[in-house]
């Protein structure tokens, strides 16, 4: 019998059906790293949203046979030392493209019609002094015209471009697999980050994403160009982003990702009070719809495994 243990609960809020094979279950509301192990003994199916689980964890854990990753990224989990010892990692896929896609341009709108400097001289009164009927001390840009740059051109690339023709937008991407939309224009990361108004992030945090925008990187980018980042925090250098916001090297940033979560005191992007950067705490892909999916997929993805054909497979 299955001994299914889920290590972080809390971080799904959505119905979480039980699987229909014979198991025991076992969950927690939030384990630490440290607890990790001791808590996945005897588990022979680990379900682990963000709780890292690395070789040292997973050379304690001789029952184990499944980590079911409740979510996209997998860098919490040590790939290989699953793969040498025969222990399928299965991830959920393409679940949020609604609600990701929907908070880029959530951000998107609110920097480009600088809702936040807006809403601020609202509160503070400045509206209410003025002698016309209205306020238009900072600069409001509309989409229609404008050209999007989106980096990575998986399923939620695809997403963010469909909503942004939609906006009447130029869609030009930078993707390591072949493109097969027409409507795009592919141009290499140099040339994008150099053109486009706004770029929007789509990659998985490997060695070779970690870091990718830094301030060389920056510096070439449009005065008036937004970055979006929805993917991973750890994609762009952010003491680079802080000052670059400071110094208006670009026109502004929205984040709903930090290179660690929950951020500590001292990340450069916490300081930031400007109207022209947004940073939401990890929610873009946190729909009630897209959790359900999420939830259902995990459970899919466990059943399958039990059956003997396991499916989205690491």
């Amino acid at each position: 019998m299955e001994k299914i243990v889920f290590l972080d609960r809390d971080s799904l809020d959505a119905n979480v059906r039980r699987p229909s094979f014979e198991h025991e279950w076992s969950e927690y509301p939030g384990t630490t790293p440290a607890d990790a192990a001791i808590r996945l003994q005897d588990a022979t199916i680990a379900i682990t949203n963000k709780v890292p689980l690395r070789a040292a964890d997973i050379a304690r854990l001789p029952a184990l046979k499944m980590v079911a990753v409740a979510a996209t990224g997998t860098d919490n989990v040590d790939l290989a030392a699953c793969r040498e010892r025969g222990i399928v990692v299965s991830n959920i896929r393409n679940y949020s493209l609604v609600s990701v896609p929907e908070h880029v341009f959530t951000l998107i709108l609110a920097l480009r019609r600088n809702l936040l400097a807006y809403s601020a001289d609202v509160a503070a009164g400045r509206w209410q002094a003025q002698e016309r009927f209205c306020l238009l001390d900072h600069p409001i840009g509309d989409l229609a015209g404008s050209r999007i740059g989106i980096v990575g051109y998986g399923a939620l690339g695809h997403k963010v471009a469909l909503l942004a023709r939609a906006f009447g937008m130029e869609v030009c991407v930078m993707s390591r697999s072949p493109v097969s939309d027409p409507g795009a224009t592919v141009l290499p990361l140099p040339e994008l980050l150099r053109s486009c108004d706004i770029v929007s992030l789509h990659l998985p945090l490997n060695d070779q994403t970690r870091n990718m925008i830094g301030a060389a990187e920056l510096a070439t980018m449009k005065r008036t160009a937004l970055l979006i980042n929805t993917a991973r925090g750890g994609l762009v250098d952010e003491a680079a982003l802080a000052a670059a916001l400071r110094e208006g090297v670009i026109g502004g940033a929205g984040f709903d990702v930090l290179s660690k979560e929950p951020p500590t005191a001292g990340n450069p992007l916490l300081e930031l009070n400007l109207p022209n950067f947004i940073l939401t705490p990890h929610v873009a892909w946190a729909s009630s719809g897209a959790m359900q999916t999420l939830a259902d997929m995990l459970i899919d993805n466990i059943e399958a495994f039990a059956e003997g054909a396991p499916i989205n497979v690491l």
